[in-house]
């Protein structure tokens, strides 16, 4: 069965480009590890709601967009084994400074209970 990463952060809206060249740099060693498909959606209509919200998740200021991303896996071993490869990969020190704060990063492992076709 497969297995989804999921991510929501807030980066600096000047910061747009700069965020996808880091995704770009560091999503290639997930597909290198075993990912099936990864996916970095910057946030375009992200409402504010009454109670809770993706902006009031990740504290998200009035200059930053949420970013809402995902890895997607064969399986949760695959994921396990490359996620302890992708800490310690050289390439990661390599990629930089992060271009947002990642403490406010929420973020989680999921299993897919409802799957259907395109």
């Amino acid at each position: 069965m497969s297995y989804v990463d999921g991510f929501v952060i807030a980066v600096p809206s000047a910061n747009h480009e700069a965020f996808i060249k880091h995704a770009n740099t560091l999503d290639v060693i997930f597909l290198e590890f075993g990912a099936t498909r990864v996916l970095e959606c910057w946030g375009d209509d992200v409402p504010e709601g009454k109670l809770t919200d993706f902006r009031r998740a990740v504290q998200a200021g009035q200059d930053e967009t949420v970013v809402f991303s995902w890895v997607e896996w064969p399986d949760k071993a695959t994921r396990d084994t490359a996620m302890e490869k992708f800490m310690k990969d050289p390439r990661m020190e390599a990629a930089g400074d992060c271009p947002f704060d990642g403490k406010r990063m929420i973020f989680g492992g999921f299993v897919p209970v409802v799957k259907l076709p395109a």
